[in-house]
């Protein structure tokens, strides 16, 4: 059973620049894995992950399974930038997910956040998902749904900078970086579910597991 270290308070630098977001979405999803994002509340709590599963999702027409497929519309109008933002949806009317922006000059593409190990803020976040003291801690944040929702994000967060507070990204700290990076079909869609675009963290036990069986792993 997975459990939640209890580690020291972590400092944080800047987060990462805005050229981090204005580039490729696949490359940009490979590199963030490893990556933290940084939540503080209105009361000042802090809730920190580390990102270990992520889809990329493209917007100049080749992947049919992208919201910016069709081009822009009243809901997909953050996808199209600026690069460095949230762009948010509700899933099955149910589930907040939340996608990184990257890319610019008004071509779409994001990257949405599948999973994450939970760093510190661990009892908010589960109080967000709803969860008793002992459940198993990959309840809080593995499935983009859980974490959206252990993080406080909601549709209404569709938009929010990355930039600067109240929500940033920033660099894996050193000691926790990555050792290997995998990448994969995506998960639970139908269209262009052939192209390996989902990328996570080959040795960690904060990954969702495939839905499908267990499609072969396509190497970086």
């Amino acid at each position: 059973m997975r459990t939640c270290p209890i580690l020291p308070r972590m400092p944080f630098g800047r987060p990462l620049p805005l050229r981090f977001y204005t580039r490729d979405a696949r490359r940009v999803a490979a590199e963030l894995i490893g990556c933290r994002i940084l939540h503080r509340l209105e009361d000042g709590e802090r809730l920190v992950v580390r990102i270990t599963e992520v889809e990329a999702y493209l917007g100049e027409g080749s992947d049919p399974a992208s919201h910016a497929h069709l081009g822009p519309t009243a809901r997909n109008r953050s996808m199209f930038g600026p690069a460095g933002r949230l762009y948010t949806y509700r899933s099955y009317g149910i589930h907040t997910c939340v996608n990184v922006v990257c890319e610019t000059k008004g071509r779409a593409a994001a990257v949405l956040l599948r999973a994450a190990e939970p760093i510190e803020g661990h009892d908010r976040m589960s109080q967000h998902r709803g969860l008793c003291a002992d459940a198993n801690p990959a309840l809080i944040a593995v499935g983009p749904g859980r974490l959206a929702q252990a993080l406080g994000l909601r549709v209404e967060d569709d938009g929010q900078s990355l930039l600067r507070s109240p929500l940033t990204l920033h660099p894996p700290e050193p000691a926790t970086a990555p050792q290997r990076v995998d990448r994969g079909p995506r998960v639970g869609i139908t269209k262009a579910s052939d192209l390996a675009y989902r990328f996570f963290e080959s040795e960690s036990d904060w990954v969702s597991t495939f839905r499908r069986g267990a499609p072969k792993r396509h190497a970086p």
